[in-house]
Order: C-alpha cells, then structure tokens, then sequence
C-alpha cells in the first residue's frame, strides 16, 4: 500500500502557526505528526476525509462524541429543524425540558438534568453542588483521573497555582484503604468522591473496577455523608444506555454527561437524584452558548435513536470483533497486542516492543487510512461495519509487515 501524502495538511499548518499559538492546540495538538492528517475536508458515517482527500476510517470518532456516525440523518435533522424555529433565544426551548425527561426516563439513577457545553462544565459543576450539598471543602479523585481542564484539575500545570488544588486529594484506583484513609485524614471535609466507571488513563492500559470496588465505595461514601460523582462523559452510552454505574453495580449520586450525549453536537449534562435537586438549584453556574436549542434537539434525537438500535450492546460486539482481528494480525507478526479497558473503549499497547515501536506502528497504520492514536483510549461506534474492520485488519496486516517481524524490533531495541 502507498503511505498518503499530507502536502496539503503540512502547508496550511504552516499557515495556522502563524495565527493560532501551536497551529492546533489542545488536546487535538498532541496528535500533531509531520507525516500524518491535521485538517479534515468532511466526514460521513465511520470515516472522515483531510484536506489532501485521504480517506480515513476513524477510530477516535472525535475523541468520543460521534457515536451513531458523522452527519446521522435522524440527528442533523433535529438539529436543523429547531436551528431555522431558532437556536440562541432570550428564552429557553421547550426542547430543553424534553431532553431531561428524556435523559432522566433512560438513565436510571437521576431525577433531573442540567445542561452546559464540555464535560468539564458538567464535572465542576457536579464539585460545586457536592460542596454546596455539603457545606465541605474537598474533593476526592483517582490519581491520572481527568476531569477537565479547571484550575482544580489542572495539578501544577502552566498557569496554575497550588491554591487552586489544595482541596483536592488524589487516592489510586481499585484501592478503597486508600478512601477511608482520607476520610479518616479530614473528617468531616470531604464533600465528593469523584471517579471515572473505571480507569482510562491517557499514556497507560486500562484498567476494570475489581469485583466489590463500587460496592465499597459507595457504602464509604454513604457512611460519611460523601457525595459519590461518576464522571460518564467519555465511557457515557458506551457500556449501559442507562449508566455505566448500572454495569458496575452501584448508585451515584451525580453523573456527568458529555462527548456522545449529542453525536457532536456541543452539549453536556450533569444529572443527579432528588436529594441533591435544591443544591443544584442553588449553585450559579452559567454560561452565554448553555441554553442553545439546536444542540439539545440533536441530543434528544442521539438518545432516542440510541435506544432503538440498542447501541450500547452494539458496539461492545464490535469492539470485540475489532480486538480479536486486531490481536490475531499482531500475533500473525509476532507481536504481543494488549487491548485494556471496554470493548467500546479499546486502549492498545503492543506489549513485547519498546514504545518507540508502537508509535512507529500506529504512524503506518494511520499513513494508510486507519485513524488511531499511540497515548489514548479508542472509541467504536455503531457506524463502524464488517466492510470497515475488515479493510482495517488489511491495513493494519501491511503496516506490521512494514515494520518487519517482532523479533526484529526487539533485536533494535537491545543495546549492543
């Protein structure tokens, strides 16, 4: 297979570095390869175009939010619909109130919605009510937890200060020692327990709840009047369309909505139970952009169709499909492939080479048109088919035996 050529890509990086600090920033930034896509023209369905006409069959799906497919018709039309009745109003839509029946009918532990714009809306929002619920001051995390990008999550990054963490303790994950622990260290202070479903760090193999994990937590968390916060905005409709806290076995308190809630479409929620409904009344937290229409249109059309097609299942099949061809080409090479996490989440790691290795490999597998990441959790969704996974594996097949053996790698890698 010819590697694509990105000339077009390249040269308006060139351009965009000269009026956008870093050409592209965030987290879409650290993507960035000399060799590989940085500007898309369109997208449709699984796959996605750049600006040089190189097709991709796309595994990120936008870090999360495409989940039914790029430009679904069911979701486009709701949202053009309420965009021409009107989108920013000095009014809310009633559309708003239908998503949160909507939302609060298939998720089965909340009784209200909020609605803002980036998951991190919905998670310093969700440490707000837990303080004002409360009337504590700190906040409890899973250590390399990711949570937005506020100042109380940020943990020394540039522009940042200690204060703006200091009530924030960070515990390991699976270790529920390490919560009571804390709970005894500040008793009586600690307002919200905050975690993920389970583990998906950026740079490191995922990593499932131990059996009795939630369980503990959530009996912690009762115990001491703690407010137990389930961060759903990236694994969110990928594991139960009624919360992935139903697969694990417990009952939050709060859940935070984000990424796929809309297929795209700029929209987040943080949800919750009755008992904490006056403190989220209570809490300010507002935003121009929070009250668009047409985002909350396409959001109700996501969830409905999501339940028809029963979407969740869907992808954990296809997830697995992908894992098993994915691990049985890299075996075919000698290669050792972890998949961590969900199926609907793949984390992949080729376990008997350097790292060094790996980046090399997913830089051929993108070079010919399979969109995957070195340092991320990947995402399935219900637009991905055979035809797709079967193309992939091929792609993939050439990019290993690009590469060359295992063995070989390996024999590099040793110093002589």
């Amino acid at each position: 297979m010819t590697k694509y050529d990105v000339s077009t890509s390249n040269s308006l990086y060139e351009r965009a570095k000269a009026v956008i600090p870093g050409g592209i920033n965030g987290h879409y930034g650290f993507s960035v390869k000399k060799n590989g896509p940085k500007y898309f023209s369109r997208s449709e369905g699984s796959r996605f175009w750049d600006v040089d006409n190189n097709e991709f069959i796309d595994y990120m799906c936008a870090y999360g939010p495409m989940i039914l497919g790029y430009n679904h018709p069911a979701v486009d039309e709701a949202a053009l619909k309420q965009l021409k009745a009107g989108n920013t109003v000095s009014l809310a839509s009633p559309v708003m109130v239908e998503l949160a029946e909507t939302l609060v009918d298939m998720v089965t532990a909340v009784d209200w919605a909020l609605f803002s714009k980036n998951g991190g809306d919905g998670t310093s929002l969700a440490a707000l009510v837990a303080r004002a619920a409360t009337g504590r001051q700190k906040l409890v995390k899973v250590a390399e937890g990711y949570h937005g990008v506020a100042a109380w999550m940020q943990d020394g990054r540039a522009g940042t200060i200690p204060a703006d963490s200091e009530h924030v303790i960070q515990i390991p994950w699976n270790d529920v020692e390490a919560l009571q622990k804390a709970i005894d260290q500040h008793p009586g202070d600690i307002a919200g327990f905050i975690s993920s479903p389970y583990d998906h760090p950026v740079f490191r193999d995922n990593e499932l709840p131990a059996d009795g994990y939630w369980q503990k937590i959530e009996t912690l968390c009762r115990k001491n009047d703690i407010v137990l916060i389930v961060d759903d905005v990236r694994a969110g409709f990928r594991i139960n369309l009624a919360g992935s806290n139903v697969a694990y076995g417990f009952t939050p308190d709060l859940i935070c909505f984000g990424k796929a809630i809309a297929n795209g479409y700029p929209l987040a929620a943080l949800a919750g139970s009755d008992a904490l409904k006056q403190a989220a009344q209570d809490v300010y937290f507002t935003g121009t952009q929070f009250f668009n229409a047409a985002p909350m249109a396409a959001a109700r059309a996501t969830l409905l169709e999501l339940q028809k097609i029963d979407a969740a299942n869907v992808m954990t099949s296809i997830g697995n499909k992908l894992n098993k061809g994915l691990i049985d080409v890299a075996a075919s090479h000698g290669y050792d492939l972890v998949a961590s996490g969900v199926p609907a989440m793949p984390y992949y790691r080729l376990a008997n080479v350097d790292s060094k290795t790996h980046r090399m490999w997913i830089d051929e597998c993108v070079g010919r048109g399979v969109y995957l990441l070195s340092y991320h959790n990947h995402f399935v969704s219900t637009a991905h088919t055979d035809a797709d996974l079967q193309r992939t594996f091929e792609i993939v097949d050439d990019a290993f035996t690009t590469l060359g053996p295992a063995s070989a790698q390996i024999q590099k890698a040793v110093p002589s």
